[in-house]
């Protein structure tokens, strides 16, 4: 009886190979250790951020919006290279390669300067933030038609969804996938075998954005990435 089992592509195995290295490097996700906003506008050096820090830790610098006044607040990012997160990473738990979750999508550019709330956990409080959305994805599948909803997230689109294998066998608050483009405008791919845990779900120290309603889809997106997997009991929250 011939193998019935999907031939795996070189590129999806080379991107979870990626995706390994992507959150273990010394600014990986698992890195970030602590993420200190300053609200009251000041400014801390390299020096003062890193004081009593090994020197396996490094420092950068990032700014934000205050939601709720829209002034520029300053804020610092401590990562470790050699942090408990990293220490204890042993691989992202992932669904078997789904080629039948590679969906051609339509893709309709928006007027400038729409946007969409999207919901998300901001030092740990829930808030609603307004994002740009450059435009509507929308395909069919099993009968039902989808439209969702992509931010611009420089100068890709990324895709925030949900569906009802969230908190059972994938990440809580949704997954996160980079929209693929086509030399068509009007055409994109959603390859669903690379969506993969949002930053949030490698350390707290990060924001974590929802996914709106129009993106929660009501059958399981059986494809993607699950759930980093830890060694020792770690465990990120």
């Amino acid at each position: 009886m011939p193998d019935a089992s999907p031939t795996i592509p070189t590129s999806w195995t080379q991107w979870r190979e990626a995706r390994a290295t992507r959150v273990t490097k010394p600014q990986g996700d698992l890195a970030l250790i602590e993420t200190r906003w300053l609200t009251d506008g000041s400014i801390v050096s390299t020096e003062q951020a890193l004081a009593g820090q090994p020197s396996t830790v490094t420092v950068t610098a990032l700014t934000r919006k205050n939601i709720d006044n829209g002034s520029r607040e300053n804020g610092i990012r401590l990562w470790d290279a050699a942090s408990e997160a990293i220490r204890s990473f042993d691989h992202i738990d992932v669904f078997p390669y789904a080629p039948e979750w590679v969906i051609e999508a339509t893709f309709t550019p928006a007027e400038d300067g729409r946007t969409i709330p999207f919901e998300h956990l901001r030092d740990n409080v829930g808030a609603t933030r307004d994002l740009v959305v450059p435009g509507d994805i929308t395909f069919t599948r099993d009968g039902v038609d989808y439209t969702l909803s992509a931010f611009d997230d420089d100068g890709t689109l990324l895709l925030v969804f949900g569906d009802p294998t969230n908190g059972v066998s994938t990440y809580g608050s949704g997954r996160f996938l980079f929209v693929q483009h086509t030399d068509d405008p009007s055409r994109v791919i959603l390859d669903f075998n690379q969506s993969f845990v949002p930053p949030c779900g490698f350390s707290i120290q990060y924001n974590c954005p929802l996914p709106p309603r129009q993106n929660r889809f009501t059958v399981p997106v059986t494809a993607g990435e699950k759930n980093p997997v830890f060694t020792g009991g770690y465990s990120v929250h």
